[in-house]
């Protein structure tokens, strides 16, 4: 008590969200305490003071106010504003000095007294190995595995727990000298034999081969004996049947394979499987601590940012809410935290996998084997054995693999804080100038630097184990008993301090302390008798929970193999809602994608699940033509001819199989992320916007391909690549079709001559666009000038019955005569078909053959064509005038 300078301070103004109440402060020896009214109610904040992440004092305002800032280890963020300066310091002093504390005895833990006493006080005893491992079926359905007393008093590794289970055939004496081969003598151990079959979960720490790459055969007959526990220990023979047939054996290596290799430096390493033949060793490249704590730090950073932004915003503007996103999603997504939630999961399900399936044998290790090994290996339990989704299942998981393996929670949850997470900022310059700003920056960046020692053993991962855990709890809704507040009661029971399960690093710290009283386990509250009280179950359990589900004759067993790309934010735990976290969930137009991408199935950009019927028919009086910009080109279509029914199959099949480019509008992306792209490095699901106008492309993306992403890379050349003998394969086969589709015409105003009559010679026929010309056979009527459209076009307009005209075979094509009959084609001066081509862009679809020249026929001159012929009698060339539409070379 002699730490609190001022115990109570009013006329507090309380700044959360942009939201300002006035309320008191008190300031108790465990916690202070702000009361406040709010919407008519008054309310109270209860922060325990290891709940404290970081404090920052700032300078007087323009007022004359004295803030205070608050950052808390539950991602909330909240200021005090006090009336002077004095008051301010005061209250600063006093909570880093509670905060702060030296000793661990210190804490809340040691001194809270439930009031009144919780219904249930066996929480320290909830897990027996004895009894936890009876059940699994060790000594029972199984003689392969015992347990062994080499540990009863901690002498043999003083972070492991005082009861081991190990193989039958391996005596202490073995143990004994392979502990030698292994850090911190962490051995290889069961955790989990399988009930669906005799596969098994073991854990351990690094082997120690060190530069000279040496040995133990000691740990290799260990790891042999692990391997083989599905023969009968009684008679070991081939002949024998097995108790479960083991496909592959592993030795999953949590780290990156640079990692443990460069262990090597410091004596110790990776397992050389030369000497382990009974396995194969698999490198899941999880990261280490270091890079899980600023993967954190990035996320925590850009909420931080958030909520300053958003109180500017409402202090310049009192209209303005909440309702704002302006969470950066970018910058969750760079903060590569999901990356690193899916790396754990696909390790997971790896292991599930190889023991359900497999009925085969892991090995778990990492470099000690009280991190990464802790996730992996109860993450795979939870998802093979349904116990461990109830609540007393999962609590006993959590003593088992977590508290007696020897997660080392003090050290990784820092509960004793640091000074240094106080700061600070002096005013040297003018209040409100940029300046001070600047003075803040750096008085921050410098604290930050200065020194990390008192954050190098702090590490996210058993809050990463919680938020594994919820997703795999929201993939599978009615597995677990408990529901999505228990996880996040434990989280906060997990810094809060209040009670003694998560204060120690190991077994023997919690059972035994340091032997100058009774220990912790005696003098402290477990978290599970808060827990089993009957209001809280009542508040954590799932209502949706369906047990029937995991029977062991079912579908699945009752084993679950978990979406490894289906990761998202756990938002309830950050304050924020999901859609602020992850982007608005759109309802897929085919399969859903969400997570990572790992090839180009994968990636939704080459969804084509689109069907003809689906397809979106453009106006009739447009066509557009998709460019590699924001922008469509508009071309208006003639309505004088019918476009055959081959050109229209063949560019309907190219326009469904062709990229579109186009960047997104606004009104396409909605409110998904900046590039469409959720920040759980999922990505959302493109749809396609419907062409309601002509300047609307006929398939539009509703968003641009991320092209500076690996992933878009992949998608946008892939797709382009796919799609690129398709696209010029359907463009030869239309353009071949027209000679055979295209049809004759003659005129209403000529009424002997025939409506339809075969296809005549070239010799027949007048030159391109010709008006005027003797009609190929008596009666007939001249043949008029030829009307050109945009031969891209898939719909026809209406047919004019004015003047007939003729359309020369396809130039693409060897002249051939057709039976298809002619088509009323309405005639359009030169002029309006010089001016049609002009705006026609070059088909990107069409290679251009430099070996074949189409003729460019000039007033006065004679046409020449690739192919030596003939010219027409009297034929005079109208201009330069391409019949395709499509550009002249």
């Amino acid at each position: 008590m002699d730490a609190i300078r001022i115990p109570k301070v009013e006329q507090v103004a309380f700044t959360k969200f942009g939201k300002t109440s006035i309320g008191t402060l008190h300031l108790t020896a465990h916690h202070f305490i702000f009361h406040y009214r709010e919407d008519g109610e008054d309310k109270e904040l209860w922060v325990p003071y290891p709940l404290i992440s970081t404090v920052t004092r700032l300078p007087q305002n323009l007022q004359g106010k004295s803030p205070l800032s608050f950052n808390l280890r539950t991602f909330e963020n909240f200021a005090f504003t006090f009336d002077n300066d004095s008051n301010s310091s005061d209250v600063f002093e006093s909570v880093r000095a509670l905060t702060a504390t030296k000793s661990i005895e210190q804490l809340y833990a040691f001194f809270y007294t439930p009031n009144p006493p919780l219904p249930t006080n066996n929480g320290w005893s909830i897990y027996s190995p004895r009894e936890e491992f009876g059940r699994m079926g060790v000594g029972t359905r199984t003689k392969a595995w015992r347990f062994t007393d080499i540990n009863r008093d901690y002498s043999f590794c003083s972070t492991y727990p005082s009861r081991l289970v190990v193989p039958t055939k391996i005596s202490d004496t073995t143990l004994q000298y392979g502990s030698q081969y292994r850090s911190k003598c962490r051995i290889p151990v069961l955790t989990y034999l399988h009930w669906a079959n005799y596969g098994t979960l073991t854990r351990s720490s690094q082997p120690m081969p060190g530069l000279t790459q040496s040995r133990s055969v000691q740990d290799e007959k260990l790891i042999e004996a692990i391997f083989q526990s599905h023969w009968s220990p009684e008679s070991r023979t081939a002949s024998n049947p097995a108790y479960g047939a083991t496909a592959t054996n592993l030795i999953i290596d949590a780290r990156p394979t640079v990692n443990a290799v460069a262990n090597s430096a410091k004596g110790a390493g990776t397992e050389n499987m030369d000497h382990y033949k009974d396995g194969r060793k698999v490198y899941l490249g999880i990261d280490n601590i270091h890079t899980m704590r600023d993967s954190l730090s990035k996320v925590v950073e850009a909420l931080r940012e958030s909520e300053t932004l958003l109180a500017s915003i409402n202090s310049a503007d009192s209209t303005n809410t909440g309702d704002l996103a302006v969470l950066d999603r970018q910058a969750l997504r760079r903060s590569g935290w999901l990356r690193h939630l899916s790396a754990v999961m696909e390790g997971t399900v790896i292991i599930v996998k190889n023991v359900h399936i497999n009925s085969s044998h892991v090995l778990i290790h990492c470099s000690d084997g009280w991190d990464r090994t802790a996730q992996l290996s109860a993450m795979s339990q939870i998802c093979l054995d349904p116990f461990y989704r109830t609540i007393r299942g999962f609590e006993i998981l959590i003593e088992k693999d977590w508290l007696s393996y020897g997660h080392r929670f003090l050290d990784r949850c820092g509960h004793l804080s640091s000074p240094k997470n106080f700061v600070q900022v002096t005013q040297t310059a003018e209040p409100g100038s940029g300046a001070e700003a600047a003075q803040a920056f750096f008085t921050s960046v410098q604290n930050r630097f200065a020194s990390n020692e008192h954050v190098k053993e702090t590490s996210p991962i058993f809050h990463q184990f919680l938020e594994s855990v919820r997703q795999v709890q929201r993939q599978f809704p009615e597995r677990f008993e408990f529901n999505e507040r228990f996880l996040r009661q434990l989280f906060y029971n997990l810094y809060s301090c209040q009670y003694g399960t998560f204060l120690f690093n190991y077994e023997k710290d919690r059972k035994v302390g340091d032997g100058q009283g009774p220990p912790p386990c005696e003098r402290t509250v477990s978290v599970w008798d808060f827990f089993n009280s009957p209001q809280e179950v009542a508040l954590n359990t799932n209502p949706s929970y369906d047990p029937s589900l995991d029977d062991p004759k079912g579908r699945d067993m009752g084993v679950l193999i978990p979406n490894t790309k289906n990761i998202r934010f756990w938002h309830e735990l950050y304050g924020r809602t999901d859609e602020e976290m992850n982007g608005r969930v759109h309802a897929p137009r085919g399969p859903e994608v969400v997570g990572p991408i790992e090839g180009a199935e994968d990636d939704p950009v080459t969804d084509r699940s689109t069907t003809p019927s689906g397809a979106v028919t453009p106006s009739p009086s447009a066509s557009t033509v998709p460019l590699a910009s924001s922008q469509t080109l508009s071309l208006p279509l003639s309505t004088s001819r019918s476009t055959s029914p081959t050109l229209e199959r063949g560019l309907h099949e190219l326009s469904l199989s062709a990229p579109s480019l186009s960047l997104p509008t606004p009104s396409s992306t909605g409110h998904a992320g900046r590039d469409g792209i959720s920040p759980a490095g999922t990505r959302s699901t493109p749809t396609r916007s419907h062409a309601s106008s002509s300047a609307s492309s006929p398939l539009s993306w509703s968003r641009s391909p991320d092209i500076l992403s690996s992933s878009g890379v992949k998608s946008l050349w892939g797709k382009l690549s796919s799609n690129a003998t398709t696209a010029i394969s359907v463009a030869q086969n239309a353009y071949t079709g027209i000679a055979k589709d295209l049809i004759y015409a003659t005129g209403e105003d000529n009424p002997g001559s025939q409506k339809t009559s075969e296809l005549r010679s070239r010799d027949n026929l007048r030159a391109w666009g010709e008006e005027g010309s003797t009609a190929a056979h008596p009666g007939a009527a001249p043949l008029p000038a030829m009307n050109l459209s945009n031969p891209w076009a898939t719909t026809s307009g209406s047919r004019s019955a004015a003047k007939p005209s003729l359309l020369d075979e396809n130039p693409w094509g060897s002249p051939a005569p057709s039976n298809q009959p002619r088509a009323d084609i309405s005639p359009a001066p030169p002029s309006v078909v010089s001016e049609r081509l002009s705006s026609l862009p070059l088909d990107p679809t069409i290679p251009t053959i430099p070996s074949r020249q189409i003729s460019r026929p000039q007033t006065g001159t004679q046409s020449r064509s690739t192919r030596p012929r003939s010219p027409p009698p009297e034929t005079k060339p109208a201009g330069n005038i391409d019949p395709l539409g499509v550009g002249l070379w």
